[in-house]
């Protein structure tokens, strides 16, 4: 049975950081891209596109709303990867959600393409 689960969510003052995680087991996760979503209050349909990495943690791409705030990174030797957040912003709250696809060497920023999802982790950022 393949879980992954999020953690490291929470509430963080605008211009704080989080770390979070997804732990991933019940898969082979070296040979699956990861990528990273967040769905914004309100929106409970729209899963948006955060960041992505590819198996080898070589390649990484960034929504233009996160880049050079967020970093992704991964540990396959913990089946574990990480989205490092820092100068966080109000608008950064929302539930984000780890998943992960077979994508050979890249990554994907489209959902639909995700075979695998976390059940999601709350992060809150006050002004």
């Amino acid at each position: 049975q393949v879980q992954l689960v999020e953690s490291g969510g929470g509430l963080v003052q605008a211009g704080g950081s989080l770390r979070l995680s997804c732990a991933a087991s019940g898969l082979t996760f070296s040979t699956y891209a990861a990528g990273w979503f967040r769905q914004a209050p309100g929106k409970e349909r729209d899963f948006v596109f955060v960041a992505a990495i590819s198996w080898s943690g070589g390649n990484t791409h960034y929504a233009h709303s996160v880049k050079g705030r967020f970093t992704i990174s991964r540990d396959n030797a913990k089946n574990t990867v990480y989205l490092q957040m820092n100068s966080l912003k109000p608008e950064d709250t929302a539930v984000y959600y780890c998943a992960a696809a077979k994508y050979g060497s890249g990554w994907s920023i489209i959902g639909d393409e995700y075979e695998y999802w976390g059940r999601g982790t709350q992060v809150t950022v006050s002004s």
